[in-house]
């Protein structure tokens, strides 16, 4: 077993008919080596027609780029308070104290993992009653690619007036009753970071209502520099324009976003198939048609009755590596626990998967339960809680085929006592 090939989580592959080459070697012939050239704008195309709804998008040099450059558009400045779901990644929140702003954590619903639209208009009021004004923004974000209640969330939004900023960086290709997911709100995020529905190796983009405010965006994205044959700066901009390089392999990447999209959704059915029958475990579906999740990560819940070989050893011993998709330098820790953490069946069955070659992760653990944001105001109910427990994220990406989706309930099968 320790001979097989890893089987990793989600990681994005280049097109079968190479284009990302082709666009990249035309990059280098050309000497458009910098972060704006015609695979920029080739990119940028694309994704308008992909989105649709007379969109416009500015690529980015990543996803959380867009959020900041979002935020800004929004007219969030020191001293703001931006809702945002809790049950997410921390590029949501994180810009938002860029700006010197503070997150509002607003907690999920059942249904979708998403954030709840009664909460969220709860905490508006609440807000506005302990602040004397509204949130200057709501950030809804499509975990593992389900897309959120966005009519509920939309028309509350509305009534207060407050700017929705989707973040659709796991939603990529995601529908709500037909619509894609970013194109409701004001602005919407992608991410094409390497382990998404599609990659540029790293990059992302801001979806905009508007030639103007698309304008505006690249602006802020270049440095902010005024039209002087010297370099004049009347506002503070940012360095956050994709490179031409980096675009060109997002352009071939575009040419097999379906077949992406299709295998996904094609390896969540056979989970839900192939472990229909295995008590104690339960798959996250779409609660109707309406949510045409692109699943890019596949997830699942493990009752806490279940029990899973090495249970007793869970968290016993302190990690010293990337653990999870992480990258680059991680704070060393002493202890191998924090007070808000999966249960033992979930490290077990992480820990056990691991030692067959088979990368799983918890669920992303909720914003309001991070120690950097635990003097924030939150509004919850458990429900975020209650599934990073006993939650779990299993392999999904374009690399994995019908065969290492058998193996992958193979070993969950075996995993349990």
């Amino acid at each position: 077993m320790s001979e097989r090939k890893r089987i990793y989580l989600c990681l994005a592959h280049m097109s079968e008919a190479g284009l990302e080459q082709k666009y990249i070697k035309e990059a280098f012939d050309t000497n458009w080596v910098v972060p704006l050239g015609p695979n920029v704008n080739g990119f940028e195309a694309d994704l308008e027609t992909f989105v649709g709804e007379d969109k416009k998008v500015v690529a980015l040099s990543s996803g959380t780029a867009a959020v900041h450059l979002a935020l800004i558009a929004c007219g969030v400045k020191p001293g703001d308070e931006v809702i945002v779901q809790s049950f997410t990644f921390c590029a949501s929140s994180h810009p938002i104290t860029y700006l010197g702003a503070t997150p509002v954590f607003v907690d999920s619903e059942r249904d979708t993992w998403n954030m709840d639209p009664e909460l969220m208009e709860q905490a508006i009021i609440d807000r506005k009653a302990k602040t004397g004004k509204y949130p200057k923004a709501i950030i809804p974000v499509a975990l593992y690619g389900m897309p959120y209640k966005i009519e509920a969330i939309m028309s509350i939004a509305n009534k207060y007036g407050i700017p929705v900023i989707e973040d659709a960086a796991e939603g990529f290709g995601s529908r709500f009753d037909g619509r894609v997911l970013g194109t409701f709100g004001e602005f919407g995020i992608l991410s094409f970071n390497g382990n998404k529905m599609i990659t540029t190796s790293g990059g992302g983009a801001l979806i905009c209502p508007d030639k103007e405010s698309a304008d505006k965006i690249m602006w802020y994205a270049t440095q902010a520099r005024e039209a002087y044959p010297y370099y004049q700066h009347e506002a503070i901009g940012y360095n956050y324009r994709m490179s031409n390089i980096c675009a060109g392999i997002g352009r071939g990447q575009m040419t097999v976003v379906d077949d992406h999209l299709r295998h996904h959704r094609h390896v969540q059915k056979m989970y839900e198939e192939l472990l229909a029958g295995v008590d104690g475990i339960s798959m996250m579906k779409a609660p109707s048609e309406k949510y045409d999740a692109n699943y890019w990560l596949c997830t699942m819940c493990i009752d806490p009755e279940l029990r899973i070989k090495g249970q007793e050893n869970a968290y016993k011993k302190v990690i010293t590596g990337a653990v999870g998709g992480a990258a680059g330098v991680i704070h060393a820790v002493d202890s191998a626990t924090t007070d808000c953490q999966p249960n033992d069946n979930v490290e077990a069955l992480r820990m056990f998967m691991d030692s067959a070659q088979v990368e799983a992760r918890p669920l992303w653990k909720p914003m309001h339960k991070q120690p950097v944001y635990k003097n924030n105001p939150a509004y919850v109910n458990g429900v975020s809680e209650s599934f990073f427990k006993v939650g779990m994220c299993l392999p999904a990406g374009p690399y994995v085929s019908d065969e290492e989706v058998r193996y992958i309930v193979k070993c969950i099968k075996e995993s349990i006592e």
